[in-house]
């Protein structure tokens, strides 16, 4: 058979190193990513990363539909005549064009069944996964739930963030898409059905839910607040301002607290009591300001040493927390 004609559907920075490594390997023909949007503080429009990475490539062929059911897009896409599509961290395909290609597959940053959904990554963190992986499987109209294709496993360092998570994963979703299309063209795929026994969700996360609970005992609390970091980031209330937590150690996990959220800094290290055990903050941020370590924002504090966080059910804002 000759080289395959292929078109990428992806929207996020993740997807990058796929359509990289899927143009050198392979050559991509077209790109189908979400329209320009307004971002950050300024509202400015900005282009997808993967529309970027694409035009970088020498990509010409670059769709952006409103609506992957319009009747002018898919005629175009279809007098492409692809012989596959290739989708990651994108919009659910609609029928009419998952017909189109011989092969149409997803890359997935988990291990399937397990983390199906749009935060694959976030929820394998929060979960206090000590194994993860990445999958690629046919696609269908349901959710993550097509016959996989290949699949390949690795053990979670303690203490990982979701954002270095998806750093390390990145690159072998990448590998593992090369290497099923290899498969797919030496014919030795063999779509395997998943157990929906073992199917758990991953739903998206949104900044109203990412309160933390400090009555949780503190590696939950350390896992929850890791899963959420960078984004959308898990946060909590100090004297009624919101203060987001992206990064948190373990000190000890034994001791139980009545009192859960009390905090007490010293001239290095700032400490929150859990339920059972004793977080130490490390990276935080305050609202309008950036993110910075703990160790440089104590140089600067003036303000008290000790203090409580609220609890979620203390509302001071008018959120869930």
């Amino acid at each position: 058979m000759s080289v395959p004609s292929i078109v990428f559907f992806g929207t996020p920075p993740i997807a990058v190193p796929t359509l990289e490594r899927l143009h050198r390997d392979w050559s991509v023909s077209a790109v189908v990513t979400l329209p320009d949007a307004p971002a950050g503080r300024g509202r400015h429009r900005q282009s997808p990363a993967v529309k970027v990475a694409a035009e970088r490539l020498g990509i010409r062929t670059i769709f952006q539909p409103q609506s992957l059911s319009d009747a002018a897009f898919v005629e175009q896409l279809a007098a492409l005549d692809a012989d596959i599509f290739c989708v990651f961290a994108f919009r659910i395909l609609p029928r009419v064009l998952l017909g189109l290609p011989s092969l149409a597959f997803n890359v997935h940053p988990s291990l399937l069944p397990k983390f199906r959904g749009p935060a694959p990554i976030a929820h394998t963190i929060i979960a206090g996964e000590l194994q993860t992986g990445v999958t690629t499987f046919v696609l269908s109209e349901k959710v993550d739930a097509g016959m996989i294709l290949l699949q390949e496993s690795l053990s979670i360092s303690d203490g990982l963030t979701a954002g270095e998570l998806a750093e390390i994963l990145a690159p072998r979703c990448a590998d593992l898409a090369s290497r099923t299309i290899a498969a797919w063209m030496n014919g030795t795929l063999v779509p395997t059905p998943q157990d929906e026994r073992l199917a758990t969700a991953a739903p998206k996360l949104h900044p109203e839910t990412a309160w933390i609970d400090w009555r949780r005992d503190c590696r939950t609390v350390r896992n929850w607040i890791h899963g959420h970091s960078p984004q959308p980031g898990a946060w909590t209330l100090m004297d009624g301002t919101r203060l987001k937590v992206y990064r948190a150690r373990l000190i000890e996990e034994e001791s139980s607290h009545q009192l859960a959220g009390v905090w007490r800094m010293t001239d290095s290290a700032w400490q929150v009591a859990c339920g059972r055990g004793t977080l130490e903050l490390h990276e935080i941020q305050l609202p309008g300001k950036r993110a910075v370590a703990v160790a440089d924002f104590l140089r600067g504090w003036r303000g008290h040493r000790e203090g409580v966080f609220s609890l979620p059910e203390q509302k001071h804002d008018g959120t869930s927390g």
